[in-house]
């Protein structure tokens, strides 16, 4: 495992991150796992060196948050040897208050997420989705006031637009408050839109972008049907939630003629361009059974080579945004 700079941050993470949303309560949500059969990944993950594990308050409705809570407390001696990130925007109580980056719900929501994780403090606190409702600066203000209380160390923002990252940033600075180091993004062979605007605008600030949806929910890891059908549990239950395109089959298609040349699992290859990229810190990767995690940590030590790289990348097209709301 290597470990890198989060962004220009002095915070250090595996560069392999494991999302915790594929742990919760399997009788609400089919795909999650319990925690009985979360741990032995989990530990699986922490042997290996992971030491970046990202959450969110409405996973589950607060279960994944609990189940991350108690098991990292029980893989690790120390609170200090590992980083912990959730997420604060969704519903996560009944009103007009139980959502949102308002200044209410942002302090409600970070003590409710402290008690479930059993922990202190939180590494990195990330702004879910952009909150059109309230003013940035009020969202600014509250997020600072957690890191100077000490409950959060770092700020860190997900998908959104870029004019609305920079906002964010543009106010944080001026009134000399803490900025996000980190963008979790959407980013993978089938997805490439934020190479637009979201990853130069990271690079030149020093941001860490942190994709997750690393294999498109399986489609990069021959999950899917021939014709891009879903074909496992969560794609089928999510096959609302990522449209699909048309030349998604032909980025598929030249995926898979790197990895058969090569003699490796397509996932692998798929992971290792994602990662090759300067401004990606870490990638998230969900891991429901162990050749997940092996493909994920086996991806670290392929090196593409230019002519791979550009055959990956050739059938890709520009598609509309989607999911920034």
């Amino acid at each position: 495992m290597r470990y890198v700079p989060l962004g220009s941050s002095g915070l250090k993470v595996s560069q392999v991150a494991l999302g915790m949303m594929s742990y919760g309560d399997p009788a609400k949500v089919g795909w999650q796992l319990p925690e009985d059969r979360a741990e032995p990944i989990v530990r699986a993950a922490v042997e290996a060196g992971v030491t970046f594990f990202d959450t969110a308050d409405m996973y589950a409705d607060g279960v994944s948050e609990e189940i991350t809570g108690r098991l990292l407390a029980k893989l690790f001696p120390r609170r200090d040897d590992y980083v912990l990130a959730t997420k604060v925007y969704y519903p996560m109580t009944p009103g007009p208050n139980g959502r949102g980056l308002s200044r209410k719900h942002i302090m409600d929501a970070v003590d409710a997420s402290l008690r479930r994780l059993g922990t202190d403090h939180i590494d990195l606190y990330q702004i879910h989705r952009w909150d059109e409702t309230t003013p940035i600066e009020e969202t600014m203000a509250a997020l600072h006031d957690l890191v100077r209380d000490g409950k959060v160390r770092y700020l860190g923002a997900s998908l959104m637009y870029t004019w609305q990252f920079a906002k964010a940033q543009y106010t944080a600075h001026s009134a000399g408050w803490t900025r996000f180091v980190s963008m979790q993004t959407r980013y993978n062979l089938v997805d490439r839109e934020e190479e637009r605007e979201m990853i130069p605008f990271c690079r030149d600030q020093g941001v860490g972008v942190v994709p997750y949806s690393p294999l498109a929910r399986g489609m990069l890891a021959r999950t899917r049907q021939p014709d891009g059908a879903p074909a496992t549990t969560r794609a089928v239950a999510e096959r609302d939630s990522r449209p699909t395109f048309d030349n998604d089959l032909e980025v598929v298609g030249a995926l898979a003629a790197v990895a058969d040349n090569r003699g490796l699992p397509p996932a692998r290859i798929a992971l290792a361009w994602l990662q090759s990229k300067p401004a990606v810190s870490a990638s998230i990767v969900g891991v429901t059974r162990p050749g997940q995690l092996e493909d994920a940590l086996a991806a670290l030590d392929i090196s593409l080579t230019a002519d791979e790289v550009a055959a990956l990348e050739a059938p890709y097209r520009p598609r509309p945004l989607y999911g920034y709301a």
